[in-house]
């Protein structure tokens, strides 16, 4: 199996302030995921939206970190709204060929 990557955005009612001092204290539970090899973080404050994009090692920890405690809380929190959620493979040829930042092979 290939890795896999999850990419969430949603829109966020407030500053960019707002949002880091929202998602801060998360970003240390999210590094303990299970099968998260990495995170980057979003911000567009013209639009207040935000996301993520997180390289997972398989389908089955992506599905985990989805039906997950942080993903309950992010659809629950009254700041997020118009919730995005897209799972994809990763194509190791092409990627390795662009340099993209995975281990090929690793975790699938």
């Amino acid at each position: 199996m290939s890795a896999q990557l999850l990419q969430i955005n949603y829109k966020f009612d407030g500053s960019r302030a707002d949002f880091e001092r929202e998602l801060g204290p998360i970003a240390a539970e999210i590094a303990k995921v299970p099968g998260l090899r990495w995170k980057v973080w979003l911000f567009n404050e013209a639009e207040s939206s935000g996301g993520g994009c997180y390289l997972f090692d398989d389908e089955a920890s992506v599905l985990d970190y989805l039906g997950g405690p942080v993903v309950a809380a992010l659809k629950s929190h009254p700041a997020f709204s118009h919730l995005c959620v897209q799972t994809l493979a990763v194509l190791d040829g092409p990627t390795a060929v662009t340099r993209g930042p995975v281990e090929i092979g690793s975790g699938g």
